[in-house]
């Protein structure tokens, strides 16, 4: 079966524009099939300070009033389409997706969740690998935004960008030996946050829920972990949380770097 790499990016590559430029020219040399997910919620928050507009996270989770959801809107789709643009550039014939086109995207309106309702956030039900893999094979690299679009009540929504990345490989595992890539600023899972070397190169289920007694994991990297999990349990052939200038490594060379999630 071939090959297809869903890679997310996020973190503080797409807070620099110059990182950014360097990752999206590695990431247009990859020999595979290849999706791409960006999360972009970094420069949504700094944006929304330059404003004067407080961002509030529960348990690595944005809460989205109106006031944000007008920001993330902003910040993401114009990502999107700098994104698209450097790709064609680059090589790489790119179609992007906020939630809207081609109904690729099915979500809902979060509801209260443990008593805390997070605003105009969706929950995504399932992504349309069937729409996605057309378009691949006609040679365009998918580009997924964390928006997302209830149809039901209209709501535009923001989502997790992690999220997005794992019901979007889970969609295509029908079609392809799906690998699901995390890239961002860090070479991988940390053991200490302080040691940027101290990566944990393997972690299995029971090691996570050790990990995070522990307080070694939380915050942001638990949805990112908790995501790469069920995207093992869903078919997902690996999955890799790695720094984003390892990424053509692991992949075109075979590099054992980053952190390895396992069932």
């Amino acid at each position: 079966m071939e090959k297809l790499y869903v890679i997310k990016i996020g973190g503080n590559i797409i807070e620099s524009e110059n990182l950014l430029d360097l990752f999206l020219q590695d990431f247009s040399t990859l020999n595979y099939g290849k999706v791409l997910v960006h999360g972009g919620g970094k420069n949504a928050t700094k944006f929304a300070e330059e404003l004067d507009i407080k961002s509030m996270f529960i348990n690595g989770r944005r809460v989205t009033d109106k006031k944000t959801l007008r920001i993330v809107d902003e910040v993401y789709s114009g990502l999107n389409k700098d994104i698209i643009i450097k790709l064609f550039y680059n090589g790489c014939k790119a179609v992007g997706y906020t939630g809207k086109e081609d109904s690729v995207i099915s979500a809902t309106k979060r509801g209260l969740l443990d008593g805390v309702d997070y605003g105009y956030v969706g929950d995504i039900n399932e992504v349309n690998g069937d729409a996605l893999y057309e378009k691949i094979q006609q040679g365009y690299v998918p580009v997924m935004s964390p928006l997302v679009y209830d149809r039901e009540t209209g709501y535009k929504l923001n989502t997790n960008a992690d999220t997005i990345a794992y019901f979007t490989a889970k969609s295509l595992v029908k079609y392809y030996e799906v690998h699901l890539v995390y890239c961002f600023e860090l070479k991988g899972v940390l053991e200490n946050i302080e040691d940027k070397n101290s990566v944990i190169p393997e972690i299995t289920p029971s090691y996570y829920e050790q990990l995070k007694q522990k307080g070694i994991i939380s915050q942001g990297m638990i949805p990112k972990l908790d995501n790469a999990f069920e995207a093992i349990h869903a078919g997902v052939s690996s999955v890799i949380i790695c720094k984003a200038d390892d990424m053509k490594s692991i992949i075109n060379e075979g590099a054992s770097l980053g952190t390895t999630i396992r069932k």
